[in-house]
């Protein structure tokens, strides 16, 4: 009777655990979403791929990552990589560059979100 009653126990909790949601975001982004970079949780964006700021000033280019706080940006390209990670590309929402140099930038999507540098 006891492996009868452990049997069913496990049964249950593999059902349990399959019908759990993962409460990933990434799927539920999809090319055109509008996202929102936040404040990063340092003092530079780890997760963003940003240019470096001797880049930004060899392009002649304003090197201010403060300016990029708040902007909204369009998802351009989702892309799913090896490790189970979603990288995306966006665009600035109004069209401009960033920092007057870049037109798109990549972020790593789990990483930024768990850090606080972009909001959904």
């Amino acid at each position: 009777m006891k492996k009868y009653v452990l049997a069913s126990f496990m049964v249950l909790g593999s059902l349990a655990i399959n019908a759990q949601d993962d409460g990933s975001k990434s799927t539920a982004l999809k090319v055109g979403d509008v996202i929102e970079i936040g404040h990063p949780s340092t003092s530079k964006y780890k997760h963003i791929k940003f240019p470096r700021a001797n880049f930004i000033i060899k392009r002649n280019g304003v090197a201010d990552y403060k300016k990029a706080l708040g902007e909204e940006v369009v998802i351009t390209d989702v892309e799913k990589i090896d490790n189970g990670e979603t990288r995306i590309s966006v665009k600035r929402k109004d069209g401009r560059r960033f920092f007057n140099t870049v037109s798109n930038v990549s972020i790593s999507l789990e990483k930024a979100l768990e850090a606080n540098e972009i909001k959904i």
